[in-house]
């Protein structure tokens, strides 16, 4: 994906799967970014919101909407 911006911070790998899975079912490709070892070492994220769900910046705007954020 060409220039993707971050949405949304979570505190784990789960929570953001989840809304990913939404946005996707709404027709807008996301992609989850977490320093967690692939989901192998998830206490890393412990208190660091440091999963990141992003989107395409053109489709930024109607995911916000999506998820009322």
């Amino acid at each position: 994906m060409a220039d993707v911006i971050c949405i949304k911070n979570y505190n784990n790998r789960t929570e953001a799967e989840l809304v990913k899975g939404l946005l996707e079912s709404s027709g807008i490709e996301a992609v989850v970014s977490a320093d967690d070892c692939g989901g192998m070492r998830p206490h890393l994220l412990l208190g660091t919101n440091g999963t990141r769900l992003l989107v395409k910046e053109e489709d930024a705007q109607k995911a916000l909407e999506i998820l009322e954020i």
